[in-house]
């Protein structure tokens, strides 16, 4: 990079921001505010947030905590798609930036939403290591081999951050539906070599409100933060279902 560069990427500019709020103490419907920040090009929209929210509007109301795209707490809608705004660039945003909050979830105030029927649908699947009570408990961690490590290597990477889950057209219709997020993480455990519930999550997927409700749009595979193939593992779990192959 050169120096020119350097300036250009350091030299603060006006960020205009468009942002979707609603109080539900005073509003009845939620509204657009504007706002008008000083940041670096190479800042992320979550710093023009804290801009806004420390110097502008303290009022602001916003969900955000390790601030390095891990712990999946600012999911927002910006510029009309998901995304952790921690991740987000200014540099890369068509302004002015829209960011609303992720849709199909009750809003609470502003950009913050309930997650609780997201949860819901994420314990509905026991996303966790389920072993037989008749086998005899290991003297030691349950060993398993690179391969079998390998087959759900992808779905581990998941931080329940809901930008899938919240992207999808059948979630946003259906709020039974137990959404993509669900399935992955089921998926991270059916296909675990040294888990035993695979069959019982599987029954549980099979339900009206379980994978097959999926249309396959990929807009949780475009949402996702961390590059799940979220559509494949959607699928994966499909076929296990109906042919017991996992």
């Amino acid at each position: 990079m050169t120096g020119e560069d350097m300036e250009l990427t350091t030299r603060e500019i006006d960020v205009r921001l468009r942002v979707l709020r609603f109080d539900p103490e005073k509003d009845t419907e939620a509204h657009f505010e504007d706002y008008t920040v000083r940041a670096q090009p190479m800042e992320r929209l979550l710093d023009c947030l804290h801009k806004i929210k420390w110097y502008a509007d303290t009022s602001l109301a916003l969900r955000r905590s390790c601030a390095h795209g891990i712990c999946g707490s600012d999911a927002m809608v910006i510029n009309g798609e998901n995304a952790l705004a921690c991740k987000v660039l200014v540099k890369d945003l068509k302004q002015p930036i829209t960011v609303e909050p992720i849709r199909g979830l009750p809003v609470m105030k502003d950009l913050i939403v309930d997650m609780d029927p997201f949860f819901q649908g994420y314990l509905a699947v026991k996303p966790w290591l389920i072993t037989d009570p008749k086998e005899r408990e290991p003297d030691r961690e349950r060993l398993q081999s690179q391969t079998d490590r390998a087959r759900y290597d992808d779905t581990t990477k998941c931080i329940l951050c809901a930008a899938c889950t919240t992207s999808c057209p059948i979630f946003w219709a259906d709020e039974e539906y137990v959404g993509p997020a669900a399935i992955v993480n089921a998926h991270r455990f059916i296909f675990d070599s040294r888990d035993r519930g695979g069959r019982e999550r599987l029954e549980i997927l099979s339900q009206k409100d379980g994978a097959f409700k999926c249309r396959t749009a990929f807009n949780c595979t475009y949402a996702c933060p961390r590059g799940i193939k979220v559509t494949k593992a959607i699928q994966e779990v499909k076929q296990a279902a109906l042919f017991k192959s996992f």
